[in-house]
């Protein structure tokens, strides 16, 4: 029992004295025990003696470095959160800690003590929160067998035990889902690093991964695709942009269009490196492959592998659509930036070239529904029409010569001709129709 209210171990390695001591006067007055190691091999001879509850390492040591020195102590004390303390220059020693050690966060020095105290503290109340988790488990384990050797006849003692099974077995769900809860938050938390690493530019491409992620969460759902797959295409698109944390500056806000040839070369490896970032992560297998191929096209000539049709993954498809518009409206696919209806637009004239032509009209579909204020025109095909609509452009027939004029109102014997029109002369028709103010 004591040890449930023991106050956590901390241990911190640094080969700068005046590092430890700082660390060690800010987290003192916060009840915490604390341990300090001038190297790597210290700090595990500490870890051999005492029971550690988290880590807190620098990552640029003499002998032995923080990557090197975490990935111990998860083989060795796989229990012992581990937190890494680095610099932004360090960005590839920091992805081999975060696949190797697996660690919990990293924190750039110079650190901010309520951010870095913060993220001790959920470390420790996470670390609680999975001792707990294994101790339910266990006890519901026990009971289990317990109950299987009760006598038939001692029913209200079975209902008893049966009760106690039950509220158990509450607690771990409940358990999951805070876990399940953190995991998301850190995969977030990680998505803003990236937009953050795009410098100056930053403020145009903030919030970029959230809204590819949530909107194509949407598109899939909408299609139907499996939970496991709806989870998978969120988490890739809060993470597409991955392998740019390796781009130099002066490329992370240019327009791809106005790229020379040398510089399309370095941005169109960015896919592959985002999946080998992610790869090595158990948790992230699924998504990193469609991180791989979010900038294939519908015809085959995107990249990396220059995929076509359906071998594209179905999640990558949709990503594709939901980035691309995205990044149409921050100006970082074309020299302008679109508004929102030409982005639309972009969309459905590539519909089919570019773009999985299903994945084209849930998204259009979607924006229908949920962004009728933001935009002033719409792009439909002619199965999304309604009586009453209103177009905003002419419709020219291929041939050249006018169909509709416009301003003109839909019926539903217009919206009849034009599907049969469709039908008989193999020809798609996109139409501009007014969006209402709300």
């Amino acid at each position: 029992m004591s040890e449930a209210v023991a106050s956590p171990t901390l241990l911190f390695v640094d080969d700068e004295p005046g590092i430890l001591s700082a660390l060690r006067r800010l987290f003192r007055p916060h009840g915490y025990r604390i341990f300090i190691a001038e190297s790597g091999a210290a700090g595990l001879q500490i870890l051999e003696k005492e029971t550690i509850d988290l880590v807190i390492s620098d990552m640029r040591m003499p002998e032995m470095d923080g990557a090197t020195f975490l990935k111990q102590v998860r083989s060795r004390w796989p229990q012992v959160m581990r937190v890494l303390l680095t610099g932004y220059a360090d960005i590839t020693s920091t992805v081999a800690a975060i696949n190797e050690g697996e660690i919990y966060r990293y924190v750039a020095k110079p650190w901010d003590d309520n951010e870095i105290v913060s993220i001790v503290r959920e470390a420790t109340a996470r670390q609680r929160l999975e001792s707990e988790n294994r101790r339910l488990t266990a006890l519901t384990q026990a009971q289990n067998e317990e109950l299987k050797a009760l006598n038939a006849s001692l029913e209200q003692k079975v209902a008893e035990r049966t009760a106690e099974l039950r509220q158990a077995l509450s607690f771990v769900e409940q358990s999951h889902g805070e876990l399940k809860k953190a995991f998301l938050t850190s995969v977030q938390v990680f998505a803003g690093v990236i937009e953050l690493r795009s410098g100056p530019v930053g403020s145009l491409t903030a919030g970029h991964g959230r809204r590819v992620a949530e909107q194509a969460r949407s598109v899939a759902k909408r299609m139907g695709l499996p939970d496991a797959e709806v989870q998978n295409i969120m988490l890739a698109g809060l993470l597409h942009d991955i392998g740019k944390l390796g781009l130099p500056d002066e490329l992370l806000g240019k327009a791809y269009n106005t790229l020379s040839g040398e510089q399309r070369a370095l941005v169109m490896k960015h896919p592959v490196i985002g999946q080998n970032i992610l790869m090595g992560i158990e948790k992230f297998k699924d998504a990193a492959l469609l991180v791989r191929h979010h900038h294939e096209c519908y015809d085959g000539s995107g990249y990396p592998d220059r995929l076509a049709g359906i071998a594209i993954p179905q999640g990558a498809r949709i990503l594709s659509v939901v980035n691309e518009y995205d990044s149409l409206q921050i100006g970082t696919l074309v020299q302008r930036p679109l508004k929102a209806s030409e982005a639309l637009s972009f969309l459905v004239e590539n519909r089919g070239k570019r773009y999985d032509p299903v994945a084209v009209d849930t998204f259009v579909k979607l924006i229908s529904e949920t962004q009728k204020p933001a935009i002033s025109e719409l792009p439909l095909r002619t199965m999304h029409l309604k009586p009453g609509m209103t177009l905003t452009r002419d419709l020219t027939h291929r041939d050249g010569y006018m169909l509709l004029a416009k301003g003109s109102a839909l019926t539903g014997e217009i919206i009849g001709q034009l599907i049969r029109m469709e039908q008989t002369e193999q020809q798609t028709l996109t139409l501009y129709i007014r969006q209402e103010e709300k």
